[in-house]
């Protein structure tokens, strides 16, 4: 049940809840989930000035806010569902006293029923069918932008949007490391992360290998990504890499959150698939050419062209069964063949090119990032743990 009290650009939205002072805002997963949800923590704290806000999340998403200035006071690390550790964080939440707890971790089936644990005065967030019910509730479908779900979300607790796309400050420690790692490189840097937590998403790796070659032909320095379990992929890439001068091509494995930032910021173009990177990349404010499943486009994609372009695979049935891939209700096959193998090389290469513009010029926006003004917070994530 919502409270319908104003509208935002997204619609109506509820009234501001009285006397809040603490917030817990739960959203595990990965890189991009939590990038995803930022829009809506900005709202939440331009609405609520004075609320401590504590991200329930991953160890990833304490790695990349951490003594990072924006909205994210702290982030503790969500234990194993039913652990006794699990257990241990919900009575200390308790003891502490929520006021407001907001759910971005889907459709609630599990994360409804842990946010009410919280002992929360009032909780927030979306519903699906069987799902426990909060406070205010929004309908859960599948087929919706993270983004927008989450600014629904947070709107049930009167939090209007201040920004509608995430935005990463670079920190010192970013500048140092990108230094390390790239120095005063004297052409374009483009960043390829080829690998996906979903292997259907991934693009096939000799079409990497070909677009690799092309940005070293015109005269870019290529820096390839990947976890340690990515090893066997980015190898199997670099193996194919013969067309062009292999001393320009670069393999960066496990880096962290600051050696990754750090980067990124000096990279010309990311070229990726749907995955947390380039969705960092993204929030730094880089120019992005993205390979996207039209499923995920639409829960997932950038929002504007003049800085991510995005190339489209309209798969609809895994290739090898016939199995659908766009009911949600229906089981995943068994398959992991590539969904965007329709992708061509000649699609990706042209909106590279047409980034870095004559003689590698970049003719993309490149605006400097920051919090939006209107969060007013000079809060850095782990300098006022409780």
């Amino acid at each position: 049940m919502t409270t319908a009290s104003g509208d935002s650009v997204l619609g109506p939205i509820s009234r501001p809840l009285p006397d809040v002072e603490r917030i817990v805002v739960l959203r595990g997963g990965g890189l991009g989930d939590v990038l995803l949800a930022l829009p809506a923590i900005e709202a939440l704290a331009a609405t609520y000035p004075s609320a401590r806000i504590t991200l329930f999340g991953s160890a990833l998403h304490a790695a990349l806010l951490r003594s990072r200035p924006g909205p994210v006071h702290d982030v503790r690390v969500l234990p194993p569902q039913g652990s006794p550790a699990e257990g241990a964080l919900l009575y200390e939440t308790a003891r502490e006293r929520v006021d407001l707890g907001v759910q971005l971790h889907g459709g609630g089936a599990w994360s409804n029923r842990f946010l009410r644990r919280t002992g929360a005065r009032w909780t927030v967030g979306s519903r699906a069918d069987g799902a426990i019910e909060l406070t205010r509730t929004t309908p859960f479908r599948y087929y919706q932008h993270e983004m927008i779900r989450a600014l629904e979300v947070v709107g049930l607790a009167g939090a209007a949007p201040v920004t509608l796309e995430p935005r990463i400050r670079v920190t010192p420690d970013d500048e140092a490391a990108a230094e390390r790692l790239v120095g005063q490189a004297t052409g374009p840097v483009v960043t390829v992360h080829p690998s996906a937590t979903d292997p259907r998403r991934r693009w096939p790796v000799r079409k990497f290998a070909e677009v690799i070659e092309h940005c070293v032909r015109g005269g870019a320095t290529v820096h390839v990504i990947g976890t340690h379990d990515d090893r066997p992929l980015l190898r199997e890439i670099l193996d194919r890499v013969g067309g062009c001068d292999t001393r320009h091509v670069h393999c960066l494995v496990d880096a962290d959150m600051t050696e990754l930032c750090g980067l990124l910021t000096r990279t010309t173009v990311f070229v990726g698939n749907d995955s947390g990177p380039r969705h960092l990349a993204k929030a730094l404010g880089i120019p992005t050419v993205g390979i996207f499943w039209i499923g995920n486009l639409v829960n997932a994609g950038p929002l504007n062209r003049a800085n991510d372009r995005v190339l489209t695979a309209w798969t609809t049935r895994c290739q090898l069964c016939g199995a659908t891939l766009t009911d949600e209700g229906t089981p995943r096959c068994e398959h992991d063949n590539s969904i965007v193998a329709s992708v061509t090389v000649e699609e990706v290469c042209r909106e590279i090119d047409e980034f870095l513009g004559p003689a590698g010029v970049v003719t993309a926006l490149r605006p400097e990032p920051r919090w939006h003004d209107v969060v007013g917070l000079d809060a850095t994530v782990g300098d006022r743990r409780r």
